[in-house]
């Protein structure tokens, strides 16, 4: 007799992680709790660039416009040299949109900003965060998980099939599995505050005593909000003054100037920087995500985002076994994203090593559009490909135009919790449809035509192919008509190799 439990994934943690495997799980009908042991949202700016591949991922979950209008784009920095000259430069490389790659620009959201919006399209699907409930332990065994939770409605035990440790850096999950999180601390000890103050234009990120790391600091207004960040680097045993007068002064020291003043302080932290990296992010039906997965120092921007999509990874193959997908889809998970937190913790590491120096300047490298997983167990070609794209590769957008005459885009397409079937000049029947696929057909026959040519010149496909598009919009296959056996046998591995004669969606977009 098949277990019956309270809902399928309990969800350890509401920060940018937990929210956003939230959003997945729910627009594709999958049950949960959200909980979190904190009794109140989090106020502080921590995280606050959103990179183009993040932005994309907002989009297919429905809140990209939201968060533009939330946040901005990052000022053009203003560095302050000691003979009291100075000089501007942007911090970003600027490069134009493509039809390919339609954001280019990373933008400046303070966290607690990104959290609301996730907040509000969490409940616009029926759900939110329970604030002030805390897991105190668990047990699991081959069938699921036995969760101890503790609010101040009482104590409750729940049966859950799957429990995702998305608790932050000290994470309670992570320590009771005991993974061990082998890394380094950076050495590099800074204070990270978000205040009101007079004196400073809000058109640029001001910084001074750049490359001195004794007398480092940054000042940058937060789009969205009437705040500034502060940031600085801070002896390794210093007892700071989060007052609003002891950061007057410490911005007077640091600065020379005594006409900046704060007046208030939102939220305030001291913290060590760390780069550390969990041994293993499945153990048995326990997952771990974000920072209970990987700690990365601030620079580049890539902590919420690598955290972001760790979820976005693991929310649709959540959903695919749910609904009957063999469970080793789920292994698939730390496979793909544990080397892409790795790759990035070198990233941030060496991008710490140029801010000591003084050098700000982030370019392609932090936008994250080029990550994948060639060398992933779904990733399949049959037969080899030579082309530009690969399976594993980031699916491109582009522009395109339906056999009614309307403009459309192809990430269009894709946004929803299914999978895509691009058909190139290929018979549309010759792949039946089924739940959760939607097959799309390009050519004189199909509904959708590349009058600009910018999906051909994206995806170069020969005459035949298919292109098979996951849900979380990397390329999980592509194969000739001539080996659509492989394809079937690819579906099958993923949840949705049963052809339905009726066709229909199983899951919600």
């Amino acid at each position: 007799m098949k277990e019956q439990f309270a809902v399928d994934v309990l969800i350890c943690g509401a920060g940018a992680a937990g929210l956003t495997l939230a959003i997945d799980l729910a627009r594709r009908g999958i049950s949960f709790r959200l909980v979190e042991k904190a009794e109140h949202p989090f106020h502080g700016s921590r995280g606050k660039g959103i990179q183009p591949r993040t932005q994309e991922i907002f989009e297919d979950l429905g809140i990209l416009n939201r968060i533009v209008a939330v946040g901005g784009v990052y000022p053009t920095e203003r560095l302050y040299r000691d003979d009291g000259t100075s000089s501007d430069s942007e911090v970003t490389v600027l490069n134009d949109p493509t039809t390919a790659e339609p954001y280019q620009l990373p933008l400046m959201v303070p966290q607690f900003l990104t959290e609301s919006v996730m907040r509000e399209r969490l409940l616009e699907l029926g759900h939110w965060p329970e604030f002030g409930c805390e897991l105190v332990g668990f047990e699991q065994d081959q069938d699921g998980v036995t969760a101890h939770l503790v609010s101040k409605a009482g104590e409750e035990a729940l049966r859950v099939r799957w429990l995702v440790g998305a608790d932050g850096g000290r994470s309670d999950v992570r320590h009771t599995l005991n993974v061990g999180f082998p890394g380094k601390t950076l050495g590099v000890r800074a204070l990270v505050a978000d205040v009101v103050l007079a004196g400073l234009s809000r058109d640029f990120w001001h910084r001074f005593g750049a490359g001195d790391m004794g007398r480092q600091i940054a000042l940058c207004p937060l789009a969205g909000t009437e705040l500034f960040q502060i940031q600085a680097p801070i002896p390794l045993d210093a007892d700071m003054d989060f007052s609003a007068d002891g950061l007057t002064a410490f911005i007077a020291q640091r600065t020379g100037r005594h006409d900046i003043h704060v007046q208030s302080v939102s939220w305030s932290s001291a913290y060590t920087m760390n780069a550390r990296l969990a041994d293993r992010y499945r153990v048995g039906q326990v997952f771990l995500i974000g920072d209970a997965a990987h700690i990365h120092p601030p620079t580049g921007g890539q902590g919420l985002n690598t955290s972001v999509q760790d979820a976005y990874n693991l929310g649709w193959k959540l959903g695919a076994v749910a609904n009957g997908a063999p469970d080793k889809l789920l292994d698939s998970y730390e496979e793909e994203r544990r080397p892409v937190a790795a790759a990035v913790l070198g990233l941030s590491t060496k991008l710490l090593d140029d801010l000591k120096r003084g050098d700000m300047r982030r370019g392609r490298e932090v936008h994250q559009l080029d990550i994948g997983y060639p060398q992933s167990t779904l990733a399949m070609e049959q037969p080899e490909r030579t082309r530009r794209l690969f399976a594993g590769d980031r699916a491109p957008d582009a522009a395109l135009r339906g056999a009614a005459g309307q403009a459309l885009r192809l990430f269009n397409l894709f946004q929803g919790a299914h999978w895509t079937l691009l058909g190139y000049e290929v018979a549309r029947g010759a792949v039946q449809p089924r739940p959760g696929l939607h097959i799309h057909t390009f050519g004189p026959r199909g509904e959708i035509q590349d009058d600009q040519g910018h999906f051909y010149r994206a995806y170069e496909p020969a005459i035949g192919d298919w292109v098979l598009v996951r849900p979380d919009g990397y390329v999980g296959a592509i194969v000739a008509t001539d080996d659509l056996v492989a394809l079937e046998d690819y579906l099958k591995q993923v949840g949705i190799g049963v052809a339905s004669t009726c066709g229909g969606d199983a899951n919600p977009d």
